[in-house]
């Protein structure tokens, strides 16, 4: 008998897989002003994945696509309405007290704005300390010394210790941000549009930040962008989200080429050119606006922005289908490889 997270794997090994999404969908109940009637909001509808030990996995797709959602699912901030999410093997719905705790100290998260992550009226050095004593972590001399050593792990000097938010700039927040998670030795960081504020220069040096605490710690990262080419540059699979359905997954070699569904496709296009010296013309805007997800399109939700749609995806919510091991999707295409161009 399989397990869910073997059913519905898109890993080429599930066994491997340190997280595992299983058919995951959530749905919220919201109203359109204080006497509006109440409506069902469905943020992520029927997902599964598997992350990898070790592996960089990326999660790409416009606002209200549903991936901070997935972020947040993944930390059992928020508890699914369908499907199951597993961690080392164990549904994580399952966990309270010590198990729950511990769940919070091996998945860590960044999130896109260091201003809100830390405490403007605490120092840097009570900022890193929060962790230890919420999880009761070493005293106080094991303490000062782990934080002297994440300082220089994300290269910031320990003169910073002393400092307030406010008299950092926002790359270096970001390091703090990124040290305070790594400060209860993490398995799984979700980076959810860890450098979407911060300046290019900056970015680049997060980025490489990550990639190389990745390699040292054997960390796995859920790397959260809006930005496809990004994404693509620094994860070995990328995960495509429309409107909270995952439209497409593939190793980064095929998401390099463009991908194959519609969606990517459109998605690769519309993305500012990696290389500088390419023309601003070239670029193609993805036409129309992503549909509310309180009023979703029948069939394939994509269909009413696709350029390749027939009547049939009105009519039909497409299967996730592989194509290999590695590499699938959700679209009519997919069912016909040999229509795929």
């Amino acid at each position: 008998m399989h397990t869910l997270s073997e059913k519905y794997s898109v890993a080429a090994d599930s066994a491997d897989a340190i997280l595992s999404f299983a058919r995951v969908g959530i749905t919220f109940q919201t109203r359109t002003g204080m006497f509006g009637p109440s409506r069902l909001l469905r943020a992520v509808q029927d997902v599964s994945f598997d992350l990898m030990r070790g592996e960089v996995l990326g999660i790409v797709g416009e606002s209200g696509s549903g991936k901070s959602t997935l972020a947040r699912l993944a930390m059992r901030l928020l508890q699914p309405t369908s499907g199951e999410i597993l961690y080392e093997g164990k549904p994580i719905s399952t966990y309270q007290g010590a198990q729950l705790k511990q769940l919070r100290s091996d998945v860590q998260m960044v999130f896109q704005d260091p201003n809100a992550s830390l405490n403007p009226r605490l120092t840097i050095e009570q900022s890193l300390l929060e962790p230890f004593i919420l999880h009761g972590r070493g005293d106080r001399q094991e303490r000062d010394a782990e934080i002297r050593r994440l300082l220089g792990v994300v290269g910031l000097p320990v003169t910073v210790l002393q400092r307030y938010p406010h008299e950092m700039s926002g790359g270096q927040k970001q390091r703090v941000v990124i040290a305070r998670a790594l400060a209860l030795k993490p398995k799984v960081l979700i980076a959810d549009e860890a450098v979407a504020a911060l300046d290019a220069s900056v970015k680049a040096q997060i980025i490489n930040l990550l990639l190389d605490l990745q390699r040292e710690y054997q960390l796995s990262i859920i790397f959260i962008s809006h930005d496809l080419p990004m994404v693509q540059a620094m994860c070995d699979r990328v995960m495509v989200l429309y409107l909270g359905r995952l439209m497409e997954y593939a190793p980064r070699s095929v998401i390099a080429q463009g991908g194959r569904h519609p969606y990517t496709r459109a998605l690769w296009r519309s993305s500012p050119a990696a290389d500088p010296d390419c023309r601003l013309e070239e670029q193609e805007m993805l036409a129309g606006e992503i549909p509310s997800p309180l009023n979703p399109p029948d069939g394939c939700v994509f269909h009413t922005r696709c350029p390749q749609a027939v009547t049939r995806c009105k009519q039909v919510v497409p299967a996730l289908t592989r194509l290999n091991p590695q590499h699938g999707g959700a679209c009519i295409l997919f069912e016909n490889p040999s229509e795929i161009n």
